[in-house]
């Protein structure tokens, strides 16, 4: 992703689009074909001093001003005529804006391919633990049994509909630039159309109603999107980091080759991938803030928003893809530990099971009498440190109406934390059906590169 953005790759982003504009132009008659071809010759990054073009354009306002600069000195060494052509009805906006467009383009493919192999992963692994109990846990404490596979399917729903949302967003965002001075395109005449239907058809752009210099919300909510994954990116990793801790220990990322190590503690395995995810979901928020902050562009070309939202642009897809990468390892290799989830289940005495006792009694005696009774009948487990299902067991044998009522065997089937988590396994069942056709659907992974 560094890559993707890097200042060659901007560059050539660039000259790409110059090309472009003069093979369009020339094929409209509206500048001589040798001029095209001049340019197109002369239009590769590796020409020209990259450090130096963009320290100009700190002093222009914008990379496009030197580079077009250069570009015309040197298409003039070759040709002087064909240098009057260079940029011929086009401004700066247009080539940096479609530069970017073509990079990101190339950003959300690296994406999409990362939410595949994680995605993927998930659902695999939720396949393997659709019967495997696991605390559910609310307001940070224990609530009831659940099912892992219904929590891994819970982590990997968010990521298959933003990959879904991601594409459907970048069909209308990945958008040529072409307006010229003001958006009119003036200068090409009646012949501007026709110059950017070639330039899209050549570049596999969509064709905007109308220069979008200042009207960006198809490019901020393309970029909110990207800002939306790495939310559900935080999310899995906020649980895995929980779930990791010694007292917890459900999960553990890999290990080995010094992964997860402290310079100070030996016994220490620390799961950095959550580490990376939750760090770049931290830093998120602020780059979705920025680009909405400046949507406010002034006229017809803004006057320090645009340029911001440049500066934030790469570093929103930056902790996107760094998240992604991350959380794709540690899945790959995650170590889950059933015997501890297990383990952690009976360690709460049954207490976890107690809202399914209390419907099973409230058949006999009533909801509200039920909910007061084994309100009552946990406090007493709690204080004598004994498991809940002897107490509610000693209780209905001590109350004549629930021992008529009430069949033991059916009520200690209340605590079994495998048969408990039918429920949720039968819905993740369902769940991972829907998330995998869905996915078929979005075939190849690299359809946006």
């Amino acid at each position: 992703m560094i890559a993707v953005f890097d200042d060659s790759a901007v560059v050539q982003a660039m000259f790409r689009f110059e090309e472009t504009l003069a093979g369009a132009q020339a094929a409209e008659g509206i500048i001589p074909e040798t001029a095209a071809k001049a340019i197109a010759g002369v239009c590769n990054a590796q020409l020209y001093d990259i450090p130096a073009l963009v320290h100009a354009g700190r002093r222009a306002g914008s990379l496009a001003i030197p580079l077009v600069k250069e570009l015309t000195k040197t298409v003039a060494l070759y040709n002087q005529e064909s240098a009057t052509h260079v940029h011929w009805g086009s401004t700066s906006q247009d080539v940096l804006d479609t530069a970017m467009v073509l990079v990101t383009r190339h950003a959300l493919g690296l994406i999409d391919t990362g939410l595949q192999t994680l995605i993927e992963s998930l659902l695999d692994l939720a396949e393997q633990h659709l019967a495997t109990p696991i605390l559910a846990r609310t307001l940070m404490q224990p609530a009831q049994v659940t099912s892992f596979g219904f929590k891994l399917a819970g982590w990997a729903a968010p990521l298959v509909r933003a990959r879904l949302q991601l594409r459907e967003t970048a069909q209308r965002a990945l958008q040529l630039q072409l307006g010229g001075a003001v958006g009119t395109l003036a200068v090409m005449g009646d012949k501007g159309g026709a110059v950017a239907h070639r330039m899209a058809d050549a570049l596999g752009l969509a064709v905007a109603d109308a220069a979008w210099h200042t009207q960006r919300d198809e490019w901020v909510r393309l970029g909110l999107e990207v800002a939306v994954l790495v939310g559900s990116l935080g999310k899995i990793a906020t649980d895995l980091s929980l779930m990791a801790q010694g007292e917890i220990a459900e999960l553990a990322e890999p290990s080995g080759n010094g992964r997860g190590g402290s310079s100070a503690m030996p016994h220490k395995r620390n799961p950095v991938s959550a580490m990376i995810a939750l760090a770049a979901a931290a830093r998120t928020p602020q780059h979705a803030a920025a680009l909405l902050a400046v949507m406010g562009q002034q006229h017809e070309r803004g006057l320090g928003n645009w340029q911001a939202e440049l500066a934030e642009w790469p570093g929103l897809f930056l902790s996107a893809h760094g998240a992604l990468t991350a959380l794709a390892e540690a899945v790959a290799g995650l170590h889950v530990d059933t015997a501890r989830m297990r383990r952690n289940i009976d360690a709460l005495q049954g207490l976890v099971f107690a809202e399914a006792v209390s419907i099973h009694l409230a058949g006999a005696i009533g909801r509200p009498q039920a909910h007061a009774l084994i309100e009552q009948l946990t406090q007493q487990a709690v204080a004598s440190g004994k498991q809940l299902a002897e107490i509610v067991t000693d209780a209905v044998k001590a109350d004549t109406c629930l021992r008529e009522k009430i069949d033991t065997a059916q009520l200690l089937v209340l605590f079994d934390a495998v048969a408990a988590t039918t429920p949720a396994e039968t819905l993740a069942r369902r769940q991972l059906q829907t998330l995998r056709a869905m996915m078929k659907t979005m075939q190849p992974p690299t359809a946006l590169a």
